[in-house]
């Protein structure tokens, strides 16, 4: 297939771009060239957001779209594109308010989470211009992705202080549920859309279940081969001051997505890949003050 993906730079969308690459397929990354491309795809120079004719006279098979956070993103890109096939919408499970009950289901009606903020919100947005032009494009709505390429400061983190041989401060009593998705399975899920095309258009994904603070610690830990000495912060210190999760735990049905894959990556093996990249890429993580904090205040 020729396929556009959106980004292409940084972790999700190069994930994408890389994987669908090594498939075989002919890939294009769209993004505005301020960083290193990959070296097997192909590098479309534009901002989403004016794009002026780069794209008119090309078409795609699909278009993967992982960068998109606003509704104006979306907007610009379906005026700017010229044929396309499929059309798939990386979003967020933040458009689940989190009043709702759990596990979420795609049936349920979306709207604001007060833990995501405009991020959520602006997410949703961008799923309702999308269905209200092309209705038949399909929305993924992932819980925390990880794996390599993971340019984020959560499991690099708690790598970072297994290294360091240091005790690790979790939450309360750390029984809150987290829920991941490795981005290899994302992947996956949007290559089995793209094969299988089925009418469903809205899909949850992810790991089945979800694990606690504490076993997802352990298992950070136990990708270096370490255990951690766990620590327990009491609630009135600011969680985000020392950790690297909101205080909002949830979790998603993802049966919908089970019924088109299977096999999904062990949270184990996932991140003693994690790992393995973090390792020798630990330059391109974003980090966060949260070792100062600890360092300061425990």
């Amino acid at each position: 297939m020729r396929l556009l993906v959106t980004g292409g730079t940084v972790f999700v969308s190069r994930y994408t771009a890389e994987y669908f690459a090594g498939k075989g397929h002919e890939v294009y990354v769209l993004n505005r060239g301020s960083r290193p491309q990959s070296g097997n795809v192909a590098h479309i120079k534009a901002d989403r957001r004016a794009l002026g004719n780069a794209l008119k006279d090309m078409r795609f098979d699909a278009v993967l779209d992982v960068t998109a956070y606003m509704p104006e993103d979306v907007s610009c890109l379906l005026d700017g594109l010229g044929s396309f096939g499929d059309y798939i919408l990386v979003s967020s499970s933040a458009v689940y308010p989190e009043t709702l009950p759990q596990p979420f289901s795609e049936e349920q009606e979306c709207g604001r989470n007060t833990v995501w903020g405009d991020y959520g919100t602006d997410k949703l947005a961008a799923e309702k211009l999308l269905h209200s032009r092309f209705p038949g494009a399909y929305i993924l709505r992932p819980p925390y992705l990880y794996g390599p390429m993971d340019n984020l400061y959560r499991e690099a983190f708690v790598f970072e202080c297994a290294e360091k041989v240091l005790p690790f401060y979790v939450p309360k009593d750390g029984s809150m549920p987290l829920q991941f998705c490795h981005v290899r399975d994302l992947c996956r899920f949007m290559e089995a859309l793209l094969i299988k095309k089925p009418e469903q258009r809205i899909y949850n994904t992810g790991n089945t279940c979800p694990v606690d603070i504490n076993e997802w610690v352990r298992l950070c830990y136990a990708a270096l081969g370490k255990a951690p000495e766990i620590r327990y912060v009491s609630a009135d210190v600011p969680q985000r001051s020392y950790f690297p999760f909101y205080d909002y735990g949830y979790v998603l049905d993802v049966s919908a997505q089970n019924r088109l894959i299977s096999d999904l990556t062990p949270l184990s093996q996932g991140l003693r890949e994690a790992y393995e990249w973090y390792r020798s890429n630990r330059e391109l993580v974003r980090k966060k003050p949260l070792l100062e904090y600890i360092k300061s205040n425990f």
